[in-house]
């Protein structure tokens, strides 16, 4: 399959979605704050901003709906472990943790290169905060998959936390960074009760160790050989996720989630791939809203081949299906993993791509909402419809439930995604031919956005 490659356009919708505010710095990161970067340069808007048998860009040998660890392990990455600290200094309207390096590998000059010393400390004073991973150890290794993949989930993280707290305007994101004892940590971003959103999580996680028998058994059932040495077998994964809660039911909430996982074997040899998504649940539904949000993630995925959105646009309707209710938690979006396929670099392309296109594809419509007027009514139907997206993540997302059995897990963390308020009323049904019965209609039989 031919690959179109290339960054996604910032364009008109990102131009709306920043309302002219805020500043963007090096490769369309947003800076935590406006100006100057501490790197000492200023932060400026962008420019622009398969099978195995095709090798073309798609999922590897477990595509379809069986059990995927990977979704599994790296969405619940973000609850493992400990709290290391609390934000302590405040950009605008977020709060930054207090980037204390954990060792002097954080200001330490190891590379020789003056320039890519630079170039990433210019990068890392856009984050939330400083890298998990000590500046030492990237700086070793720029050209590695898991550097790149860091940084743009750090950045994704900036980006969208800063995109958030302007449309906010009130609350400021609490910047909580944690560790791992068995390796690694992360960095959970929330704003809470704010005059827009009621809530909004971003949590970053980049953990490695030793994969448990239990998950090298789920993996060997997808079809993945894996040789052990000593019964262990080292892993790295990391990955950036999002549930955000508006307060106003006519402003729609999203989640998105992108991850990588490399696994590396008794003998050397190394398995990797990654997966993620993003989805819009609405509580009324917006035809003009569906198609924004579709639209801009296929424009997304057309860079890199014209099936790719059709493909994860399914796999998103059939991964997000509350099954002992008959319908969907959303309208879709995209959803996808095991990407191993055509090669490391393009995939990565890829997933940069759909991580970019958050912003665009959901700030618009919360600006469009926000301020719209509603009845009790309408309020009482957003809290029954986020009782069934309660429902989803406790029963039958995969990530959630890892995270919640497996031992020392950061229950906190695992449970970010969930709102502050929900209902649930016993045999509620909404009248027919009302705006209720609408969207649960969409939600029973899902629709195409975009043709």
């Amino acid at each position: 399959m031919a690959l179109h490659l290339g960054r996604l356009s910032a364009g008109s919708c990102w131009q709306a979605a920043r309302g002219g505010r805020g500043a963007l710095c090096g490769r369309g990161a947003l800076c935590a704050w406006p100006g100057r970067c501490s790197a000492g340069r200023i932060c400026r808007p962008p420019g622009s901003a398969g099978t195995e048998q095709c090798r073309g860009l798609g999922h590897g040998r477990t595509a379809g709906g069986a059990s995927r660890l990977g979704t599994g392990l790296t969405t619940a990455l973000a609850g493992l472990a400990g709290v290391a600290g609390l934000a302590a200094a405040a950009f605008g309207h977020v709060q930054r943790a207090e980037m204390v390096p954990k060792s002097s590998g954080a200001r330490s000059s190891s590379s020789g290169n003056p320039e890519e010393e630079d170039e990433l400390a210019r990068r890392c004073s856009c984050f939330m905060a400083l890298p998990v991973t000590d500046l030492r150890e990237l700086r070793g290794r720029p050209s590695d998959m898991k550097t790149k993949m860091e940084l743009l989930i750090l950045e994704t993280q900036a980006q969208v936390c800063q995109a958030l707290a302007q449309v906010d305007g009130g609350a400021r994101f609490s910047v909580d960074r944690w560790e791992r004892k068995e390796g690694g940590g992360g960095i959970s971003c929330v704003l809470q009760d704010g005059h827009v959103f009621e809530k909004a999580g971003v949590s970053v996680s980049v953990v490695h160790g030793n994969l448990s028998e239990e998950a090298a058994k789920q993996m060997r059932s997808r079809g993945k050989i894996l040789k052990t040495k000593d019964g262990k077998l080292p892993f790295s994964a990391m990955g950036v996720s999002s549930v955000i809660h508006p307060k106003n039911p006519h402003a729609p909430t999203i989640h998105f989630n992108y991850r990588y996982f490399e696994v590396e074997e008794a003998d050397g040899n190394k398995l990797w791939w990654f997966g993620g998504g993003c989805d819009l649940t609405p509580t009324y539904l917006n035809q003009e809203d569906a198609v924004h949000f579709h639209r801009t993630l296929k424009e997304a995925c057309d860079q890199h081949g014209p099936d790719l959105y059709p493909k994860f646009k399914k796999w998103c309707d059939d991964y997000f299906f509350i099954v002992h209710r008959g319908e969907r938690r959303g309208i879709g979006g995209i959803f996808f993993d095991d990407l191993d396929s055509p090669s490391k670099e393009e995939v990565f392309r890829f997933v940069q791509s759909c991580a970019q296109a958050v912003v665009p594809s959901y700030i618009p419509l919360v600006k469009k909402h926000c301020d719209d007027s509603f009845t009790p009514q309408e309020k009482l139907w957003q809290q029954l419809r986020r009782g069934r997206y309660v429902e989803f993540n406790l029963v039958y997302d995969r990530g959630t439930k890892f995270g919640l059995f497996t031992p020392g897990s950061r229950i906190e963390s695992i449970l970010m995604s969930l709102p502050l308020t929900a209902r649930w009323e016993y045999m509620h049904s909404p009248p027919e031919n009302s705006k209720e019965a609408e969207i649960l209609e969409v939600l029973r039989h899902p629709r195409d956005w975009v043709h």
